[in-house]
């Protein structure tokens, strides 16, 4: 069982960056694989990124990859968003996710495939 609290949302410009965090509950943080989705109301959850541990190089969704950064602390259950060159585009609510480890990227792009989840933390960019 993992228990996850998001925070660090807020509103900025375009163009600004944040950094969203996760606190993660549980003796085996380590063993999971550790995700962001992002969801606006209407819409099903989009994948943003995951980190897999074990030193393998995280997924990032394309709409994201080179703005954004996953990390994960092991020692303190923590799991870090750092977000740059903020789009309008980019407002939603951002959630933590925890889930086991699959042998390929593939199947972390399916929300139903992490069972444990966060709150979320609302992210407003504005033009």
């Amino acid at each position: 069982q993992v228990q996850l609290i998001e925070s660090g949302g807020g509103s900025v410009q375009a163009g600004d960056s944040l950094r969203v965090s996760c606190a993660a509950s549980g003796r085996t943080f380590s063993g999971y694989a550790m995700g962001w989705f992002r969801q606006v109301p209407g819409k099903d959850r989009e994948f943003v990124a995951v980190d897999r541990g074990s030193g393998i190089s995280p997924y990032y969704a394309n709409s994201v990859k080179g703005r954004f950064t996953i990390s994960r602390d092991n020692a303190n259950t923590m799991v870090y968003l750092q977000m740059s060159s903020l789009k309008p585009e980019d407002t939603a609510v951002y959630l933590c996710a925890a889930g086991p480890n699959y042998l390929s990227n593939a199947p972390y792009s399916s929300p139903q495939n992490f069972p444990y989840w966060g709150q979320g933390t609302q992210v407003t960019v504005s033009s």
